[in-house]
């Protein structure tokens, strides 16, 4: 998981918690997210932070690029008109296939950058009237559904 924008640390916390706990193998952050070694992060882990792989991305502008010669299916969370249903990209995928998915911040979301390099761009069902969850509640019901 990774993201362009500055992520409060309870939010890197909450995502390293879930990826922890739904069997991913590691988060990749971007330059600029929170410290996930900050005190916040590591409380809202539940010490995930020491047992979970985790590593920070040298270069955004690059680092996707090497994602994708490693194999993985980059997989980005977006709210777009040509976006598909999570459940959707669910249903296609197979037991093996290596998938990073690229998470947002609240508001702004993705930039068009990352956007363009993913290889699929979903979204996640909502109803209520409700378009979106926060980024933390967001990757926790990504997690679930994308589980290895």
């Amino acid at each position: 998981m990774a993201s362009e924008r500055p992520c409060p640390s309870f939010n890197v916390g909450a995502i390293l918690r879930s990826a922890a706990g739904l069997g991913w193998d590691g988060v990749v952050l971007s330059p600029r997210a929170a410290d996930p070694l900050y005190r916040r992060s590591v409380k809202t882990s539940m010490g995930a932070v020491f047992s979970l792989p985790w590593a920070r991305m040298d270069s955004w502008e690059d680092d996707l690029a090497r994602l994708k010669q490693a194999g993985f299916t980059l997989v980005a969370l977006a709210l777009r008109e040509d976006s598909v249903s999570l459940d959707e990209l669910a249903e296609r995928i197979g037991p093996n296939d290596k998938l990073a998915v690229l998470m947002g911040t609240e508001g702004a979301g993705l930039s068009e950058h990352w956007l363009s390099q993913a290889d699929e761009v979903v979204r996640i069902p909502m109803g209520h009237g409700v378009d979106s969850l926060n980024v933390a509640a967001a990757t926790a019901v990504v997690c679930y559904v994308l589980r290895p």
